[in-house]
């Protein structure tokens, strides 16, 4: 009787407290409750109400530009118009950001040589905020770093008939910068100026900078070729779901 109850714990914490965790209703029950006593013990690892955003360690975002100081006007840009929905979008988006540690209120009395300005976009009645790092990206030096090909990666599944895919929560956001880039990597609004403390959405060589931290934390397990990495997807192919996480 304390198994029982001990199990249909585990079956609503999966379901309920793991993020858009999905479990092949296909499986045998023995094996889906195998699945779940995984994901069950390895919780700590998965984004959560009270820990929704990790902060991934020894790695740290750069960014190099091609140009010195003063930097051009160009990269001191205004903040942009905005409609009253979309200010208080933008605001709504600012504090949830400076309560994950993303962003942080520059102060008044601090100097400032680059601001981005940032906007909202809309989908589906749901908005995002988008920083316009145009500018800042024209004077970066591009990383040539090599993104894994998707037709390439498709070939790897071929003789899988177990594949767990797991996707890195507002990724990005999780990559710590280089406490000498955050000065380049602040956005301004109505509310005034704030600094990213992660790495955002939008600048040039994210993509590349995610790939190679990626692959240096799983060298191992890409070289046996049991895991498929593409930038924040991590996909792990198995002929036995034992050899799967």
């Amino acid at each position: 009787m304390i198994s029982s109850a001990k199990d249909t714990y585990k079956n609503e914490f999966v379901d309920n407290q793991l993020f858009e965790t999905q479990i092949d209703p296909l499986l045998s029950p023995k094996i889906r409750h195998e699945r779940i006593d995984v994901l069950y013990t390895y919780k700590n690892v998965f984004a959560s109400d009270n820990e929704p955003l990790g902060a991934i360690q020894g790695y740290e975002v750069d960014i190099t530009l091609n140009i010195d100081r003063p930097y051009p006007p160009v990269l001191r840009g205004p903040a942009y118009p905005a409609s009253l929905r979309a200010r208080e979008a933008l605001e709504k988006h600012i504090q949830e950001l400076i309560q994950l540690g993303v962003l942080r209120k520059v102060g008044h009395n601090e100097e400032f040589e680059v601001t981005t300005p940032v906007s909202i976009a809309w989908h589906n009645d749901k908005s995002r905020m988008v920083g316009d790092f145009r500018s800042l990206n024209t004077y970066t030096v591009p990383d040539r770093y090599p993104i894994p090909r998707i037709q390439e990666t498709f070939s790897q599944f071929s003789k899988a008939k177990n594949i767990t895919s797991m996707d890195v929560l507002k990724g990005f956001h999780q990559n710590v910068l280089m406490p000498k880039i955050k000065g380049l990597l602040r956005i301004i609004t109505h509310c005034g100026i704030c600094e990213y403390l992660r790495m955002p959405f939008g600048i040039k060589n994210e993509p590349c900078q995610y790939q190679r931290m990626m692959n240096t934390i799983f060298p191992t397990e890409l070289s046996e070729g049991c895991l498929t990495i593409y930038i924040d997807d991590i996909i792990i192919c198995s002929e036995s779901w034992y050899f799967a996480p």
